[in-house]
């Protein structure tokens, strides 16, 4: 598949700037609608659980109860036509304006987050390079796009310009429980800059891994389905030693679900 999309040169210092960017388009109407129905299916049948890449990312993940935040971990592994799409070419396209160099050392990657209709749970502030092994230096940006026309009540993307510039704020689990895998902020910032982006089915916005970002629940009768597809370099090793101690104390049943399956 062919990419649509070429950065300008704006718009490539507006991302280095701000640490965000948003685009009207990189996924056409008929590919977000075939995205669509993959999603769909994907999330209906709950892909990926016995391995811990379905999983409730604001809850305790426990069986029988109903999921107010589920995500699925690399749905192209599942789903191989989503590699064949426009919205995967640009996000190649993307990489290389953001990240630099000739693009050969540049990873792609995808996961999935569904805010089920009315009770689809708010995604706290964080900053995504919280998840990660603090032993690496990583550069890394993620490209969020709904499948479907997503506004503020639904549940759109926000973010604090500039953060990306600061080191990583302490975070913990979601309501400080340590069975939940999805992390939030665990400092009291000022928050009041938070620029929130609407965004149409098929457009996106566009992050680095320390930008702090946000999006509200859903409070319409709609499902917002959203596909992030990220970009990555390999991580270097830091020289300097640092911990995230939230890390350590998690005991998921996500993990659980993997470990088992690998030994």
């Amino acid at each position: 598949m062919s990419p649509t999309v070429q950065l300008t040169p704006e718009q490539v210092a507006f991302y280095h700037e701000n640490g965000y960017l948003s685009l009207p388009q990189i996924s056409p109407p008929e590919e977000v609608a075939e995205l669509r129905e993959i999603y769909d299916r994907l999330f209906a049948a709950r892909t990926g659980r016995d391995t811990g890449n379905q999983f409730d990312l604001a809850g305790a993940d426990e069986e029988g109860k109903e999921e107010s935040l589920p995500q699925i971990l690399g749905p192209s592994q599942y789903e191989p036509r989503m590699l064949e799409t426009h919205a995967w070419a640009n996000a190649r396209v993307i990489a290389q304006a953001l990240l630099g160099g000739d693009g050969s050392d540049i990873g792609q990657g995808d996961h999935a987050i569904l805010k089920p209709a009315r009770h689809g749970a708010p995604t706290p502030w964080h900053q995504d390079e919280a998840y990660w092994d603090p032993n690496f230096e990583h550069q890394s940006f993620s490209i969020w796009m709904p499948l479907q026309d997503t506004d503020q009540a639904m549940g759109c993307m926000a973010f604090v310009p500039g953060s990306h510039r600061a080191e990583i704020y302490r975070h913990r689990p979601i309501g400080g429980d340590v069975r939940v895998h999805g992390l939030e902020l665990d400092e009291e910032l000022d928050l009041e800059k938070a620029v929130f982006v609407p965004t149409p089915a098929g457009g996106c916005t566009i992050h680095s891994q320390r930008t702090l970002h946000y999006a509200g629940p859903n409070h319409t009768d709609t499902p917002r389905r959203a596909w992030i597809l990220m970009a990555s370099r390999p991580g270097k090793p830091r020289t300097t030693p640092r911990r995230f101690p939230w890390q350590e104390v998690q005991q998921t049943a996500r993990a659980e679900r993997a470990s088992a399956k690998t030994d």
